[in-house]
């Protein structure tokens, strides 16, 4: 993940080159995962999550955004809400690691160039590029065993509402679902040697896995206003 990083601080600096208005901040909140092992709530933060975000005002309507996001999806049939998945009890841990571009859109002129209050509710829509273990139950202990790790698209969907605390500060409230290209977040599907034993798959294979971020964020606004000429 230190290119990661890199990537980005290149970017920052890139940009700010050119005198354009940026933000940078944290996101802070959690993450959980819909799929074939517990309970399928379609919010429901209950791993914590944390990361960075970047944003390029190119107008008041419309930004250019990267974030990078990291979280640990802890995840167990112990739920009583589905009696098959809890007597079958599979459980595991598997560390998300995001990277995300694309486009945030203000439903109302956001305009920072003030020192009044603004409200606007945004629509975010990109594209993912995650890094996940992969791993499958032990029929016997249970136990999920971790035998190798992939990286795999996702395409976020994220909805939020910000406000502006004062002409240097953003903060927003945000739920992100992403629609991911594969079914091994859970390990339900081992791929590899392991893709020919249906012994160890279970669950729907029809349906890929999704996760979700839910959370707050802050960013502080640095570089030259722009003018947003229409």
């Amino acid at each position: 993940m230190k290119r990661l990083f890199l990537f980005l601080i290149a970017i920052n600096i890139q940009l700010n080159s050119y005198s354009q208005f940026h933000e940078l901040g944290a996101f802070i909140g959690g993450a959980n995962y819909i799929g074939d092992v517990g309970a399928s709530y379609y919010v429901y933060p209950e791993n914590v999550a944390l990361g960075l975000i970047y944003k390029w005002n190119m107008t008041t309507r419309y930004s250019l955004r990267a974030s990078a996001l990291f979280t640990k999806i802890k995840k167990s049939d112990y739920n009583p809400v589905d009696t098959n998945r809890f007597k079958r009890k599979y459980r595991f841990n598997n560390p998300i690691q995001e990277l995300s571009v694309g486009i945030e859109i203000n439903f109302v002129d956001f305009n920072l160039h003030g020192s009044e209050r603004e409200f606007a509710h945004y629509l975010y829509l990109g594209v993912s590029y995650f890094q996940h273990d992969l791993f499958y139950h032990d029929l016997v202990t249970l136990e999920s065993i971790k035998y190798d790790t992939a990286r795999n698209f996702a395409l976020p969907i994220i909805v939020g509402v910000k406000t502006n605390l004062n002409a240097k500060t953003v903060v927003g409230l945000e739920i992100g679902a992403r629609a991911t290209f594969t079914d091994n977040i859970d390990g339900s599907n081992p791929v590899g040697s392991f893709k020919n034993s249906t012994a160890l798959k279970f669950g729907n294979l029809n349906n890929n896995d999704w996760f979700v971020f839910t959370g707050l964020t802050i960013s502080f606004t640095f570089g030259d206003l722009p003018c947003y000429c229409k």
